[in-house]
């Protein structure tokens, strides 16, 4: 994780330089909104607007993700120091550097947080917030994304839809969704075909179009043309700069110009219940075949309770501590999320779907889903040499106990 937020940090400062739980749902909703985000935008003039919320220009769903990085830390002390990679590269020495003096460094801690597991959010500065979950836990949040400092956009029954900029907004208050809203739209659903295999779920596009009323741009002959996502029936990728595009009526479009249909894509998003979310890159992407079950994805009531972490953990020298756990010093509650990547593809699976994790090597991990499915990740600090340990917090009172990630032998998630 570290090492992708270093290199985000490095892709800004060198565009400023040339010219930014729960198991498997395995139901799909019925109703046609109660998938969408819902809730009251308060403003710092008094105004008010409830309805249908679209964050941005992206997330739209209960099971799409606010990104930010932690303030506070309170675990972070446990950490032992790191030592200075004596191989490390000239480029890495200087990920390093800019990421420190950009104020993003080894200690700052992305947060994933699903839409659905939050009771509300409250705009504290032009890039800071406190997030208060379902069970009315805070969270002070700072920059990292787009998703802090973003426009939202209400649906409201009596002004019709409203944008509201961030630094206008006071409070969102999120709530359930009434099941005969009309959104104008279906959410794109389908099974996508890449090289480690098929993902299917809910599909959120250049991480962006997910409702069929959005728009798929690229030229074709020269002629720029824009499809809406529900008259497309499948998109394959044709080589790194196109793809052919099926339409409704059968007609061919062979596209390429845009990020939509070429590997400048921001990522293609599957919301597959097996993992939680898997986000495929254009190398690693085959073909889309979209369907209709019908629905719009889990709603807000269908979220499971916010739990602690608790469990297990075996070291290599045979002992075994149970109790609470701060997995990584910082990920303490069944809604955070643990990635990783496997064949090319990036995962985001929500603790609450997972029954273990063991260290296979210093890069890599296996990680064990409730489901009885398993993953081997890599290149995340949750699940490679850069974890800082696991703390576990015995209910006797007692000081809780710090086990190095490398003295880890398993964890095993109650």
């Amino acid at each position: 994780m570290f090492r992708a937020m270093i290199t985000a940090a490095v892709s800004l400062v060198l565009a400023a330089a040339v010219c930014a739980v729960e198991g498997p749902n395995e139901s799909i909703q019925t109703g046609r909104s109660e998938g969408f985000i819902y809730g009251t935008v308060d403003t710092r003039t008094g105004e008010h607007y409830t309805g249908v919320i679209r964050w941005g220009d992206e997330e739209f769903f209960w099971d799409d993700l606010f990104h930010s990085s932690k303030v506070d830390l309170p675990h972070a002390g446990y950490a032992e120091k790191p030592e200075e990679d004596p191989d490390a590269t000239w480029w890495e020495r200087m990920f390093t550097k800019i990421g420190g003096d950009l104020g993003v460094t080894r200690n700052t801690r992305v947060v994933a947080v699903r839409f659905g597991d939050l009771r509300r959010i409250d705009v504290t500065g032009s890039n800071d917030a406190v997030l208060t979950l379902r069970d009315g836990t805070e969270l002070e949040v700072s920059g990292y994304s787009n998703d802090v400092g973003a426009t939202v956009h209400v649906r409201d029954a009596d002004h019709g839809e409203v944008e509201v900029p961030w630094q206008k907004m006071e409070t969102i208050t999120f709530l359930a969704a009434p099941s005969d809203v009309d959104v104008g739209g279906f959410r794109i659903h389908g099974v996508v075909l890449t090289t480690a295999g098929e993902f299917t779920g809910f599909i959120q596009w250049d991480s962006q179009e997910s409702l069929s009323t959005d728009v798929l741009d690229g030229d074709s002959d020269n002629t720029r043309v824009h499809l809406e996502m529900g008259r497309i029936t499948s998109i394959e990728r044709r080589d790194s700069r196109s793809a052919r595009v099926v339409l409704d009526d059968g007609s061919e479009l062979v596209l390429s110009g845009t990020n939509d249909v070429n590997d400048d894509i921001r990522g293609i998003h599957v919301e597959d219940p097996r993992f939680g979310r898997v986000e495929i890159p254009w190398d690693e992407f085959h073909r889309v075949d979209f369907d209709r079950p019908g629905g719009s994805g889990r709603g807000y009531a269908d979220f499971a309770p916010i739990e602690h972490l608790s469990g297990g953990v075996t070291t290599k020298n045979g002992a075994h501590l149970e109790g609470r756990l701060v997995f990584d010093l910082d990920e303490e509650w069944s809604w955070e999320m643990l990635d990783g990547e496997l064949s090319g593809i990036d995962y985001t699976v929500p603790f609450g779907m997972v029954a273990g994790i063991e260290p296979e090597s210093p890069s890599e991990s296996t990680v064990r889903l409730h489901s009885g499915a398993q993953l081997r990740l890599e290149d995340s600090h949750d699940v490679d040499h850069e974890n800082d340990g696991v703390l576990v917090v015995s209910d006797g009172g007692d000081e809780p106990r710090y086990v190095p990630w490398r003295d880890v032998s398993r964890i095993d998630f109650h």
